[in-house]
């Protein structure tokens, strides 16, 4: 029996492409270490994003690949993941303790942005990762309720505010520091300043993402986001309907403009399911995201369906992700979470940590 060489293992791995990184692992350099012992073979393989809930399946798909190798007898997969810093927008450099910052935007009002974000946040944490999220919409903050979280922030140092606590992700959102029922009636000025505040004097911890859920449109706050905010990606939330995916496009357009990243679409709202008879209609028309993503060469994350349970358990502060972990609606938010972490994964590194600050001193 000839024996079985490194090269031969690493041949066979590049026939699983993985279907998150949409590339081979060898490609992806992911393949840390491949050792062989006679017909024994061990492969380390590191990703480099969240992906708990589908190790196992990985690593299954890869060994299968492994052990059709002629000669291989049994094979071991050690299977990680590691989250890094990822570039931004040039003259920018990361936040301290966080290590990317994704963006959830939308066109218009309505499309079931605020949602998404705060079930992507928890998905991302389902996923395994140290997880944020920022309400920088400063008109409408929504995601205290959606939290369930009440109460005010504490400041330790009377300069800066320690994040709020819920289903293990650190928040922060202006909602915190006012009544529900207060309208914010400030101008546009005071809102970016409000938003700057809120990222930079919160005291993030070791965050692997901090999602930011932006209000719709393309206005000051977006412009702020992008012009000081170390952004590493975006994603678009749309509904399949022409009118929404027409503001979607703008939205898509400006992030393009300033050179931040899509990481994807995200169709909401895709089709409707009867309560009653479980019956699955496209009210808003059909395939609008998917084409949307084709017609601008950017990834197509998934599709949600316009579900009650969705709307009730985010009302009530427990959204989907936590309240039916299990469900096929939570399935679908883990996925996209994988595959927007993986499209992110891609990206070049961000080295700006490891330059040292440079303090001139007059003696």
């Amino acid at each position: 029996m000839a024996d079985v060489s490194k090269e031969q293992i690493e041949q066979a791995i590049k026939g699983y492409v993985d279907p998150y990184l949409e590339k081979d692992l060898v490609a992806a350099k992911s393949v840390k270490a491949v050792d062989v012992d006679g017909g024994k073979v061990k492969v380390k393989l590191e990703l480099g994003f969240p992906c708990d809930g589908a190790k196992a399946q990985i690593a299954q798909a890869v060994r299968e690949r492994v052990e059709a190798v002629a000669g291989v007898t049994a094979c071991e997969v050690d299977l990680s993941w590691k989250v890094v810093a990822h570039s931004v927008q040039k003259s920018l450099k990361p936040i301290d303790n966080v290590k990317n910052i994704i963006a959830v935007a939308s066109g218009k009002g309505g499309v079931g942005k605020s949602t998404t974000a705060v079930n992507l946040a928890l998905a991302l944490s389902a996923e395994g990762a140290k997880v944020g999220l920022l309400d920088a919409d400063i008109y409408g903050p929504s995601q205290p309720r959606m939290l369930g979280v009440t109460g005010k922030p504490e400041s330790n140092d009377g300069r800066t505010l320690e994040p709020m606590s819920a289903w293990h992700l650190q928040a922060m959102s202006i909602g915190f520091l006012i009544d529900e029922e207060t309208p914010m009636i400030w101008r546009g000025p005071m809102v970016t300043q409000a938003l700057e505040q809120l990222l930079n004097d919160t005291n993030w911890s070791d965050l692997d993402y901090l999602v930011i859920d932006l209000p719709p449109g393309t206005g000051d706050t977006q412009l702020t986001l992008a012009q000081k905010v170390p952004v590493s990606g975006a994603i678009i939330v749309t509904t399949p309907q022409d009118i929404a995916l027409l503001d979607a496009r703008k939205g898509l357009k400006m992030f393009q403009k300033v050179e931040v990243p899509v990481l994807g679409i995200v169709e909401n709202m895709s089709t409707h399911i009867c309560s009653n008879c479980g019956h699955e209609e496209h009210i808003f028309g059909e395939g609008g995201g998917q084409r949307m993503a084709d017609q601008y060469g950017v990834q197509f994350l998934g599709s949600l369906p316009l579900d009650i349970r969705i709307r009730e358990e985010t009302d009530s502060g427990k959204p989907t992700v936590v309240a039916e972990p299990d469900s096929r609606i939570a399935h679908i938010y883990r996925e996209i979470a994988r595959k927007a972490a993986a499209k992110l994964s891609l990206q070049a590194k961000s080295y700006a940590a490891k330059f040292p600050n440079i303090v001139i001193q007059n003696n």
